[in-house]
């Protein structure tokens, strides 16, 4: 696939609720976390509903089903159908459906959301290597996951049996901080086997394939806060997006993003839905957004002015990737960043 090279956040005129027909939105990190809806989304999402956007849930959490997953957003105040939500768990189940004969058994390490997604498929759960599985499925199944699940998609592996994974996500956001994510799950069974999976969520075109087919959706937005599953699966996708600061990704991060990893644009929080995006101009070399101006020293960022600071951030990201090209911005931005509290 060849793109441009992004070197600057894009300005819209309109709000974003506006000039996309869907929202493609992550949920950890962007619309609730520890289970709690984050600040404004719960006001921002019912406007963008309310003008006429149809909002999508994708995650790539495969533990929960989809309805469990409408039923805990509706509680929280954002009416969302079963049909709303779209999980890698979904996403995997079709291509193993794909691959294996109707009615064929599937041994699954992790929880209903994958049973629920592969009978929704006409394939058949099981739970041992003993069951003459023709697939092993692997997904998060919570913190509760006993030791012998990895044991038991290993023997099954070490028949011949193909593997497939919803998601390789190192880490999950929890109450209590960052937890193990399915994908450090399945490096406990790469390396007891030596296998490789195939693997069906964000950043990965099966997770995006999925997502269209269920929405239908024309001009999407992605809506994340993850460079490397969220981002990235906007640009493998060809599609634009919008990261949102209230997950895991820092200003540090987004400076130093590589092509792949570079939003479309830059918001706090889901307020920025409902808004225009301020343009970022190139003005002698230097980045103007707002009332603040960025260029690159000899070896950091330099930011000067006054104003809003995502003003700041975006001026400072188009001076990064700009300087970095194709690759990463090896300049220190901490300083820069520092000036915007970031």
């Amino acid at each position: 696939m060849s793109q441009t090279v992004r070197t600057r956040p894009e300005g819209s005129d309109r709000p974003l609720s506006e000039a996309y027909d869907t929202a493609l939105l992550d949920l950890d990190g962007v619309v609730y976390a520890g289970g709690e809806a984050i600040a404004y989304a719960v006001e921002s999402l019912g406007t963008a509903r309310a003008g006429g956007m149809h909002l999508a849930y994708v995650t790539n959490n495969a533990l929960r089903t989809p309805d469990t997953v409408a039923t805990h957003l509706t509680e929280l105040g954002i009416p969302a159908e079963e049909s709303d939500v779209i999980t890698s768990a979904q996403a995997v189940a079709r291509l193993i459906s794909e691959q294996v004969p109707a009615g064929a058994r599937v041994l699954v390490i992790g929880g209903d959301g994958l049973r629920v997604a592969l009978r929704e498929r006409g394939l058949v759960p099981v739970e041992s290597a003993e069951d003459e599985p023709v697939a092993v499925v692997q997904g998060y199944g919570g913190p509760e996951l006993p030791w012998g699940r990895f044991a038991e998609a290993c023997y099954a592996i070490a028949r011949g049996v193909p593997w497939f994974a919803s998601n390789t996500d190192l880490t999950i956001p929890s109450a209590r901080g960052i937890a193990p994510g399915n994908g450090a799950a399945v490096e406990v069974v790469r390396i007891a086997t030596g296998a490789e999976p195939q693997v069906a969520g964000k950043p990965l075109p099966p997770m995006h394939r999925e997502t269209i087919l269920r929405t239908g959706a024309v001009r999407p937005l992605v809506v994340g806060d993850r460079l490397d599953t969220d981002i990235e699966g906007a640009f493998n996708g060809e599609v634009d997006s919008l990261l949102v600061l209230t997950g895991v990704t820092d200003g540090a991060q987004l400076l130093a993003a590589s092509p792949k990893h570079r939003p479309t644009y830059v918001d706090a929080d889901l307020r920025g839905l409902l808004t225009g995006q301020p343009e970022v101009v190139e003005v002698g070399g230097a980045f103007r957004c707002g009332g603040w101006t960025a260029t690159t020293g000899d070896e950091r960022l330099e930011l000067e002015g006054e104003g809003e600071a995502l003003d700041g951030l975006r001026a400072l990201c188009a001076a990064a990737w700009t300087a970095a090209g194709d690759g990463t911005c090896g300049l220190d931005g901490g300083k820069a960043l520092a000036r915007l509290g970031l």
